[in-house]
């Protein structure tokens, strides 16, 4: 269901697992970092808000999108974690960049998730303009950052 149809903040807290005792990575882009990094807060909060403790959540942080998969996979086998959150924005421009970086970054989590035992979450906005962005990370349209932890907490559970 497209994001303009419903807010990506809004869902059921009861069918969300409990974190407790669960960790979690989060690989997150620099680039538009005005908009990244506000996935990440609420991605953190409400990994807190169902029982993860602080000290069981780990960031990296890459230029871009791109770099993503690779912290992704440093993250996992660098730690004990039930899960890996990767937050990026990449805005279509001029070029179709926003098309090979995107698909590029899908795949390469597609195939963390089936080589490792644990869940990679694809939590990269792909707008056509920043204005979309922005109504994703926190706007109109709520944040991308609250529904890639709650799947990240839903799949921990698989």
């Amino acid at each position: 269901m497209a994001s303009a149809l419903q807010n990506l903040s809004v869902y059921d807290t009861e069918k969300v697992p409990n974190g407790k005792g669960k960790s979690f990575g989060i690989a997150v882009a620099e680039w538009n970092k005005h908009i990244t990094f506000e996935l990440l807060k609420a991605s953190i909060e409400t990994l807190l808000q169902h029982g993860v403790e602080d000290n069981d959540i780990y960031v990296s942080y890459v230029p871009g999108t791109f770099e993503l998969p690779f912290a992704a996979k440093v993250l996992a086998e660098t730690h004990h974690l039930t899960g890996v959150i990767c937050l990026g924005c990449v805005i279509k421009g001029e070029t179709d960049h926003d098309i090979y970086i995107n698909t590029s970054v899908a795949n390469a989590l597609q195939q963390l998730n089936i080589t490792f035992d644990i869940p990679f979450i694809f939590g990269v906005l792909t707008p056509n303009s920043e204005q979309q962005a922005l109504d994703r990370a926190g706007g109109k349209h709520g944040n991308k950052g609250v529904e890639a932890a709650v799947t990240a907490l839903k799949m921990s559970i698989l």
